[in-house]
């Protein structure tokens, strides 16, 4: 969410850098660019990451050498 916002200030001061003057602040636009990107990033993490809600979480255990296994996710 917060990528919009640093581009715009990045260009901004880039911009007075150079000698000109960016105007006001879009923050109308920063926003909804924002919420945007937020939806997108939901909609991906539903879209692209596994359903484990009928499964049981076994978390990684300490085995006899110290070494710490992988945790794992085991159908109930």
């Amino acid at each position: 969410m917060a990528l919009p916002f640093a581009l715009w200030f990045l260009w901004r001061a880039w911009a007075r850098r150079s000698g000109r003057e960016p105007g006001d602040t879009p923050w109308a636009w920063l926003i909804g660019a924002a919420g945007l990107l937020l939806g997108l990033s939901l909609m991906a993490t539903a879209a692209f990451h596994k359903d484990t809600r009928d499964m049981t979480y076994v978390p990684g255990e300490v085995g006899p050498d110290g070494r710490v296994g992988q945790s794992r996710y085991e159908t109930k």
